[in-house]
């Protein structure tokens, strides 16, 4: 039998910092990996969409150059070359965190760990054990039952990335982060997309006044959108789907599935131990242990929070929770960035939200249209939304979109986790002139 302090099954973001974190704390690591390093924000979520959102907005700026006083031309270029970019970054960020993982008190498996029981796991044939465990297996697509499907035409965000034919007719099932994002890629690279999405308005997670903006500069960009619509199916180069009462279709060349993800629980032997779980994910308290007693679960897995950064931070908190260290991690203050052009960004619960649950609340806006910056850049297309309480003055959200609006949300989250208020923030000097001065001016 293998035995370490710490045994990490997943090595995502969550994953490989928390076990590079554990061994500076001089625990004994095992981190086991059935794929590639960096899980799917590595290899097929946060850095490869960002890669093919640069290329998407270096194509925008060329053919929109004339704002700028340039000679606007309509760029070149092959997906296929967008594709290999991705996959050398991809690989390039693979190969720093296999350096990180070599680190003394670290040791890699690269295969695949089920557990036999609540402290045991085998790979291979082989057993290890540990006092803590920490899952970190991730998550996977969602799809739509339909009542027919043409799986010829069915894309996942995976195998979009590494798409090498142009998809001239992009349709896109869900108006999330993933579907708005690769809407607004594929949009700028030139092709018809259209955004078939149940819900009232895209991202859910956005203050709605942000959201609705959002959607209407991309449709102003050549988006569609048909919100509350039910697809009903994809066959015969079309999608059909619900809408008012209609059966309406749109031709497409390639479907995008993107209506959400699911927590991977399957395929791990869960169900040979006593921990808590469903589809849902796996139940875990305010330190991400579950019940059983020093088996932990961070990052998507647990549902709590689907972010690439949240892992990180769980697992670190974890960690400090397993040898005994305080620290002051805030878990519910939890930033989120939309990478469409232009971005978008929040951080905290929304306006609606805190009404709804009877906070007395004073609310803040910016139009980037007023500030210098965003003028110069020829990114005049904006807003911040800061809410406050409007007792205390302690700042509860910030919802925003626009250029570098995520560098903004940030500014706003570091101050939420030292409960900093809207009189203390207009006393904070801004470099002018920038985008973020106007917080100070808000």
């Amino acid at each position: 039998m293998n035995k370490s302090d710490i045994i990490i099954i997943g090595s995502g973001p969550g994953g490989y910092r928390t076990a590079a974190y554990a061994a500076y704390k001089g625990k004994t690591v095992t981190i086991f990996e059935e794929g590639h390093l960096g899980g799917t924000c590595l290899n097929v979520g946060c850095i490869p969409t960002k890669t093919f959102a640069r290329s998407a907005e270096a194509v925008d700026e060329i053919r929109n150059a004339a704002q700028l006083g340039l000679k606007a031309v309509e760029p070149q270029f092959e997906l296929a070359n967008i594709v290999a970019r991705k996959d050398n970054i991809v690989d390039q960020l693979r190969q720093a965190i296999a350096a990180v993982l070599s680190a003394p008190g670290i040791t890699l498996i690269n295969k695949k760990a089920s557990f036999v029981d609540d402290h045991t796991v085998e790979a291979d044939g082989e057993r290890y054990t540990a006092d803590n465990i920490i899952i970190a297996t991730g998550s996977s697509h969602k799809t739509l039952r339909l009542e027919t499907l043409d799986e010829s035409m069915l894309l996942t965000s995976d195998s979009l990335l590494s798409l090498t034919d142009f998809p001239r007719r992009l349709v896109i099932v869900g108006a999330g982060v993933i579907g708005m994002e690769f809407a607004s890629i594929f949009r700028q690279l030139g092709a018809e997309v259209t955004v078939v999405e149940f819900l009232k308005e895209c991202i859910p997670a956005l203050d709605a006044d942000i959201a609705k903006r959002l959607r209407k500069v991309l449709e102003k960009k050549g988006v569609e959108f048909y919100m509350q619509s039910a697809v009903k199916k994809i066959a015969d180069g079309c999608v059909s789907f619900e809408r008012k009462g209609k059966v309406l279709s749109v031709e497409a060349d390639k479907v995008l599935m993107a209506v959400g993800r699911k927590p991977n629980v399957e395929g791990y032997g869960l169900e040979n131990t006593s921990i808590q779980y469903d589809q849902r994910g796996i139940v875990v308290d305010d330190n991400m242990l579950t019940n059983v007693n020093g088996v932990y679960a961070i990052g998507d897995v647990n549902a709590r929070m689907m972010l690439a950064h949240a892992a990180t931070m769980q697992g670190l908190h974890v960690v400090n929770h397993i040898i005994g260290e305080s620290d002051v991690i805030d878990l519910n203050i939890m930033p989120a960035a939309i990478f469409t052009n232009p971005e978008a960004a929040c951080v905290g619960k929304t306006e609606e939200q805190l009404k709804a649950e009877g906070v007395e609340v004073e609310v803040r806006k910016k139009n980037y249209r007023t500030n210098g910056r965003a003028l110069a850049m020829a990114e005049a297309e904006g807003m911040i939304k800061l809410v406050a309480d409007a007792n205390s003055g302690a700042i509860l959200s910030c919802h925003a979109y626009g250029s570098h609006s995520a560098d903004i949300v940030q500014e706003i989250s570091a101050l939420m986790c030292r409960k900093t208020t809207l009189k203390q923030l207009h006393e904070m000097v801004h470099i002018h002139p920038t985008l973020n001065e106007m917080l100070q001016e808000i």
